[in-house]
């Protein structure tokens, strides 16, 4: 491929594709960009006429040929059966084609509704935003996470933004008329659901530390998995004895589990001298247990992981399974979920979801607020 700045698209609909740019660095690397996120990817190998671009922690790779104007070929996940149409097309530098000056400025904050129709997938959110001219950031943020680095324009009255992460390929498409939105979110293989938004700056989501709880008739958190040697892991073992532990609901496959984790491991490093420990359980939507410990391998590596991270769970992520494997939880609400336990071996909090860097100001209040009560439990 040739070095320099690319267009990717990817065919998220029969009508719809999903812009993103990259930069080919070297034969064997490139940058994935969003806004103010770049992802380094650096395992690039060539068969024959074929390019393979496999993603630094997420199982997904692009498997693509040259041709006349770029490279075609498709993102495949096979552990979640994702096969997207794919095309780059070199040396094009906008995101998106504008036809318009913008008519209107979204920046600031937006109460946001997705599926608002139907009454099983009903969801809502905060949209963030900040427009410069045409050009737009910002992100949606849920009660369970966020949907990372959103990058995109205002071209007349149509709002577009996308995000590609390696795992999730985001494309919100809207009108804006009259302080509101009107459009459709696409993801994936050829997945849609409806959303509407209200400009609202007072809108706030629910408090994360109440939507998760033990179960009435249980007292402590308990569960034996194995790590990557086979070795069983519970908090009855020694290490977690008289510590502080944080234990985190997580998977491989999944963006803002993988924020967390990183977050997680720098705050492991910087204060190692501290009475506390951290595990996380992985739920994979790998088929088989070896091809999980594969994933788990690949994000320790990257990212310098040195606490456990258990096999919870493997051909599946769901969330209704999840919780029969962690029966003293009311629910499973979301990945990450966090769970603090004091010396004593009693729950004291769970955070649900994740608050990554995309957010701001959320994302320091979270890492704030995760040191201080950590220092509290310590202090105790």
């Amino acid at each position: 491929m040739q070095h320099g700045k690319w267009l990717g698209q990817m065919q998220v609909s029969a009508d719809e594709k999903l812009p993103f740019n990259f930069e080919v660095t070297s034969d064997r690397s490139l940058k994935i960009i969003n806004a103010e996120e770049v992802i380094l990817v650096d395992d690039i190998t060539y068969k024959n006429d074929s390019i393979f671009i496999k993603m630094p922690v997420f199982e997904g790779y692009f498997a693509v040929k040259l041709t006349e104007e770029g490279v075609s070929g498709h993102f495949i996940n096979k552990s979640m059966d994702i096969n997207i149409p794919f095309k780059a097309i070199y040396n094009s530098k906008a995101r998106f084609e504008t036809k318009q000056a913008a008519k209107t400025d979204i920046t600031g904050n937006w109460e946001v509704v997705f599926s608002p129709d139907s009454h099983e997938d009903i969801y809502f959110a905060k949209g963030i935003f900040q427009q410069k001219g045409q050009q737009v950031t910002g992100t949606f943020r849920t009660k369970i996470g966020d949907y990372r680095y959103l990058e995109g324009v205002v071209d007349g009255d149509t709002l577009k933004l996308s995000a590609f992460d390696g795992a999730h390929a985001f494309l919100f498409v809207a009108t804006v008329k009259d302080s509101t939105l009107n459009g459709v979110f696409y993801s994936g293989n050829n997945w849609s659901e409806p959303f509407s938004a209200k400009r609202n700056d007072n809108f706030e989501l629910p408090d994360a530390n109440a939507l998760t709880s033990m179960a009435d008739s249980y007292e402590r958190l308990e569960f034996s998995f194995p790590n990557e040697a086979g070795q069983m892991v519970s908090l009855a073992d020694e290490k977690f004895q008289n510590k502080v532990v944080v234990v985190q609901l997580m998977g491989t496959w999944c963006p803002n589990c993988l924020d967390e984790s990183t977050f997680f491991s720098e705050y492991t490093k910087i204060n190692s001298e501290k009475d506390v420990e951290f595990v996380a359980l992985a739920f994979e939507n790998a088929k088989t247990d070896s091809l999980a410990f594969v994933g788990i391998k690949r994000l320790k590596d990257r990212l310098g992981i040195e606490y456990p991270v258990l096999l919870a769970q493997y051909g599946t992520s769901d969330k209704l399974e999840a919780q029969t494997r962690l029966p003293m939880l009311n629910e499973v609400l979301s990945y990450p979920t966090t769970i603090f336990v004091d010396k004593t071996g009693q729950v004291r909090k769970i955070h649900t979801g994740f608050n990554g860097p995309a957010t701001g100001e959320k994302y320091v209040a979270f890492k704030n607020e995760f040191r201080t009560f950590i220092d509290e439990l310590l202090a105790e």
